[in-house]
């Protein structure tokens, strides 16, 4: 059998045509084309998992936020049921507080009528008692009852205890001004004189007086001088009757 050469070499030829037309046309865009896909989800795959990053941050701060939030308003909350209590504390002690100063003020109130009226007692019990004495030592004696009670009052000057006597006459000896006597009454001119005498006689100084009216004072006779005292007057024996008139006035017990 003859071979066809040119046969053989047409059809190589055609065969090497057909590889290269195969590779150039089918082969290199089928690559090229799996390549660019390849890159494409490679991108895709890149980016979901970009964005999956992105998303998981979001989250995360999204919880962190959350957090934050939560924390905030517990706190918030705590803080307003304190402020609440603290304010509810206040007002509870504002209103104890205002019933304490009524009840106070009450009580002030009560203690001052109830001494207004003790005063008031005693002035008319005194008043009384004075008239009474008056009266009787009229009806005994001829002295008057103010003359009585200067002529105690010289008396006790003579019965000083040396110290009380010492004191009293550095006082009238270092006063710039008169010693004062004052008395619940009028005293007249002759009495007012024995009372002179009987004070140069106790302290051996010429001492200058200033008689003075108390109108509002307990029957007695009052020296003062150089910021002491001596005096002589009722209202010790008052006392008991002072005392008498507080125990009726006193505020009876509240009932438990």
């Amino acid at each position: 059998m003859l071979i066809d050469w040119f046969t053989v070499c047409a059809q190589a030829l055609n065969f090497l045509i057909l590889v290269w037309l195969l590779e150039h046309f089918l082969y290199k865009p089928i690559l090229n084309a799996i390549d660019a896909r390849q890159k494409d989800i490679a991108a895709k795959l890149a980016d979901a998992a970009s964005q999956k990053t992105a998303a998981d941050k979001q989250r995360d701060e999204f919880q962190s936020k959350n957090k934050v939030f939560d924390d905030q308003r517990a706190a918030l909350l705590t803080k307003a049921t304190a402020d609440a209590k603290t304010e509810h504390d206040r007002l509870i002690d504002d209103a104890r507080k205002d019933a304490d100063t009524v009840r106070a003020a009450q009580a002030a109130l009560l203690e001052s009528d109830q001494a207004r009226l003790s005063k008031q007692l005693g002035q008319a019990a005194a008043d009384e008692v004075f008239a009474i004495a008056r009266k009787t030592l009229a009806d005994l004696a001829t002295a008057s009852l103010e003359e009585r009670v200067g002529a105690v009052f010289t008396r006790r000057l003579g019965e000083m205890d040396a110290k009380s006597k010492q004191t009293m006459g550095a006082a009238l000896k270092a006063s710039s001004t008169p010693a004062v006597v004052e008395s619940a009454f009028d005293m007249p001119a002759s009495q007012r004189a024995t009372i002179q005498n009987a004070l140069n006689e106790t302290f051996s100084t010429v001492v200058r007086l200033e008689f003075k009216t108390a109108k509002d004072g307990v029957c007695g006779i009052e020296l003062t001088a150089g910021g002491q005292k001596i005096g002589w007057n009722i209202a010790g024996y008052l006392g008991a009757l002072d005392r008498k008139v507080d125990a009726l006035l006193a505020p009876i017990p509240a009932a438990k």
